[in-house]
């Protein structure tokens, strides 16, 4: 990966907030499906046919059959996650703006870190506990020449999230945009295999997080300002897999409207995206391996997105130039027609 030198004043570290506890608790989550999963047989074919291109390059079509532990280090993966967006030239959309996004780390998040810096925003990256991941993400916001916060914790709880916007604001004097992206995830085949704490990691990580995140970021955000929600298609359609998962995004869907009326009179707008399969360590960190490997394959693009392919409709959403006029959508990314 090419060096970017920093063009503004050095940024400050991570700093922790607990999430060591949690990240083993969800690898015991994950540890207890995988058990489940050593005796099943059989997957179901991947789609037939040759993927189709239809972006600014040629996307990979095969993943990995691999498998890792949660939360998921994106340095992990057999095959790097693209998110640097090459062909993305950036305007000054965001020119002046700080921004916090959770699970900012890798994945999406990482993506959406790159290009809002690349647009002229400030960025303070919220995480769990993947500390190599996040400097990453640093080292590339830092070298399109803006500034970076790594602030290192466990959105599941609501003093960590008021100090982490607390943090924000004192090093960057403002905030214009919080994305909320910090999700876990882990699948069962049947709702016996949801246990109350499955149920409750689950809940508290993907719809209380983003509340405790909103709550703490309004009373900083000014008129222009905006949040955005990462939402699910399968919040939209359903996933007989990820009952618990598909269940808090519908959720963060009907969260994100309802705030979206709740707030439009202070100026702040508030929207989701809805992703498709996307690679990121959020799945590897999931499924089996050999489930893995066929991963996206049932979309029509018969592949997953990377996360260079959603990062810009995260800047859109977040630009008062482009979206000044856009309150409570759910805008789906999803690689398939329909949904």
């Amino acid at each position: 990966m090419d060096e970017k030198p920093s063009a503004k004043a050095p940024s400050r570290g991570p700093e922790t907030g607990g999430g060591s506890a949690t990240g083993e608790r969800q690898r015991e989550i994950q540890r207890e499906q995988d058990r489940k999963d050593a005796g099943q047989a059989g997957q179901k074919p991947g789609a037939e046919g040759a993927p189709p291109q239809a972006g600014a390059r040629q996307q990979p079509t095969r993943m990995p059959a691999q498998h890792v532990a949660k939360p998921g280090h994106e340095s992990e993966l057999e095959l790097a996650p693209r998110f640097e967006a090459p062909g993305y030239l950036g305007s000054r959309k965001l020119e002046g703006m700080t921004a916090i996004i959770t699970g900012g780390d890798s994945g999406i998040g990482r993506a959406v870190a790159v290009l809002f810096a690349r647009e002229g925003a400030d960025v303070a990256i919220v995480y769990l506990e993947s500390h190599e991941d996040a400097q990453e993400t640093q080292r590339w916001v830092e070298g399109e020449g803006q500034r970076c916060l790594l602030i290192a914790g466990d959105v599941r709880d609501s003093g960590f999230c008021k100090d982490a916007v607390q943090r924000t604001v004192e090093a960057f004097g403002k905030l214009d945009i919080l994305v909320n992206n910090a999700a876990f995830q882990e699948h069962a085949q049947s709702i016996e295999d949801v246990t109350d704490e499955r149920l409750e990691e689950t809940f508290r990580t993907n719809i209380f997080g983003y509340f405790y995140m909103a709550r703490a970021a309004v009373p900083h955000m000014k008129a222009g300002a905006s949040i955005i929600n990462t939402g699910s298609v399968t919040g939209l359609e359903g996933s007989a897999r990820l009952l618990d998962y598909s269940s808090t995004k519908g959720a963060i869907h009907a969260f994100t409207m309802s705030l979206a009326s709740s707030l439009l009179d202070k100026g702040i707008r508030v929207n989701a995206v809805a992703p498709g399969p996307v690679w990121t360590p959020l799945n590897p960190a999931d499924s089996p391996a050999a489930q893995v490997e066929k991963f996206g394959q049932d979309t029509d693009f018969k592949r997953p997105a990377q996360p260079e392919e959603l990062s810009p409709a995260y800047v859109f959403l977040a630009s008062p130039v482009c979206a000044g006029y856009i309150n409570g959508i759910v805008l789906p990314v999803t690689g398939s027609v329909g949904n």
